[in-house]
């Protein structure tokens, strides 16, 4: 007797905590693991309030578990932000500057893209407002009127 059940996704990260946390503080140039940290507290938590459903479990189970727990600590909004509301959004809640949270955004992100892999990216990219391609480290395509 066959069954449409999926089995449950294994949490199986490509890179430890501090693995991201090195990648992070690389990429983004921040003088410190602690203040690469900050940002990906803060990036991931944010995100996880914008995304929902498959995706939010699949990035999941790619995130090392320290930032999955981060990602899935949250309850989505209803109305998710476009991706400029999303960085001021992140800039209003820790009293950093646009341009400062900017960074971090992209730092952050860029990093869960290539965790994330291009097939999973590309599905989040769709679920969400028009603004976060960039944050993500693609290009933003849209469709000729």
């Amino acid at each position: 007797m066959m069954t449409d059940r999926r089995a449950p996704l294994q949490h199986t990260p490509v890179m430890t905590y501090e693995q991201l946390l090195e990648k992070v503080r690389y990429e983004g140039a921040y003088p410190t693991r602690e203040r690469a940290e900050k940002a990906v507290r803060l990036v991931l938590a944010g995100l996880g309030r914008q995304l929902a459903g498959d995706e939010r479990v699949e990035l999941a189970a790619r995130l090392p578990f320290e930032a999955a727990t981060i990602l899935t600590a949250q309850i989505p909004d209803t109305q998710p932000l476009t991706g400029w509301a999303f960085v001021k959004d992140l800039a209003a809640r820790t009293g950093d500057t646009l341009g400062t949270t900017r960074w971090d955004t992209g730092s952050v992100l860029c990093a869960v893209a290539a965790l994330a892999g291009p097939d999973l990216l590309t599905r989040i990219l769709h679920q969400l407002p028009s603004g976060y391609a960039l944050l993500f480290g693609r290009a933003e395509l849209t469709q000729a009127a």
